[in-house]
């Protein structure tokens, strides 16, 4: 039998050098209010918001990022077009390294943020 659970990703974590200038450039890409923890761990770290407590979210935390777009890829949803995200993530200090994609869910585009960190803007 294998394993085919409801949602195969339950929680994502983002290594940032710089934790206040990571906040502000997610919340600035996303439109979001990352909200800091304080107490939940070894480490303050910062948390991605969801509609309903439980939502499959992640974090940023002060950590090493692997070396430039090395690193695994994390996707998150864009608040608005696709297109209007990647502009914000190349005015706040990423690099966006590719067009939009299309596939059947909808359109994505990959991304570097000023950490190296890989990370897809998705729209559908």
């Amino acid at each position: 039998m294998s394993f085919t659970p409801d949602n195969f990703t339950i929680w994502m974590e983002i290594p940032v050098s710089d934790l206040d200038k990571a906040i502000r450039f997610y919340n600035d890409v996303f439109k979001t209010d990352l909200g800091r923890v304080k107490d939940m761990g070894p480490n303050e770290f910062a948390m991605f918001p969801t509609k309903e407590q439980g939502g499959v979210a992640g974090h940023l935390y002060p950590g090493t990022p692997s070396q430039k777009g090395t690193g695994p890829t994390i996707h998150l949803a864009c608040p608005d077009s696709l297109e209007a995200t990647m502009e914000r993530f190349a005015k706040a200090g990423g690099e966006v390294i590719s067009d939009p994609i299309a596939i059947p869910a909808g359109r994505f585009a990959y991304g570097i943020d000023p950490d190296g960190n890989s990370v897809g803007m998705f729209a559908s």
